[in-house]
């Protein structure tokens, strides 16, 4: 599919399951997207691999966020024109359903919906992002020594090429 080309949901052919226990996200990410940043967001990603864990596209002003193994929705996060310019999360919702997604944390998935679209989508380095999740698995654990490699893979997956 050629970079400039937005994903859709069309682009799954019927892989791609809705989120059937949506919940609120009570928590959203404080960053503001540029112009230019929405337009890569929607232009959205697809999972080259087993490696890369999301698959990302936006209908309108909502960005959809899928596992790409299970197809299962996780995140919906809906975007809204700021009048200075740039873009704002002013609603998410995220997979409640603990079947499907096991996610409890809203800070948590809130953090998640941030690295997915920064990280995996836009490719950014978001180190300082990457940090939390070691972080709070670090502390969780009360083991220091809990690789953060996995951590990320877990959470993130890898993008590969980027």
């Amino acid at each position: 599919m050629p970079k400039d080309e937005p994903v859709t949901r069309a682009s799954f052919s019927d892989r791609l399951q809705p989120i059937v226990v949506p919940g609120p996200l009570s928590l959203l990410p404080y960053r503001i997207w540029s112009d230019e940043e929405w337009e890569l967001i929607r232009l959205g990603c697809v999972a080259r691999d087993m490696d890369e864990k999301w698959n990302v596209f936006a209908e309108g002003k909502v960005v959809h966020l899928h596992r790409s193994r299970t197809g299962h929705g996780v995140l919906e996060a809906t975007f809204a024109p700021l009048d200075g310019g740039g873009r704002q999360v002013t609603e998410a919702v995220v997979e409640r359903d603990g079947e499907r997604y096991t996610g409890t944390d809203d800070a948590y998935d809130c953090l998640v919906l941030e690295l997915v679209i920064g990280a995996i989508v836009l490719g950014e380095p978001a180190q300082e992002l990457r940090a939390r999740p070691v972080e709070r698995v670090r502390e969780a654990s009360g083991r220091e020594d809990v690789p953060a490699g996995i951590v990320l893979h877990g959470a993130l997956g890898l993008r590969s090429g980027s």
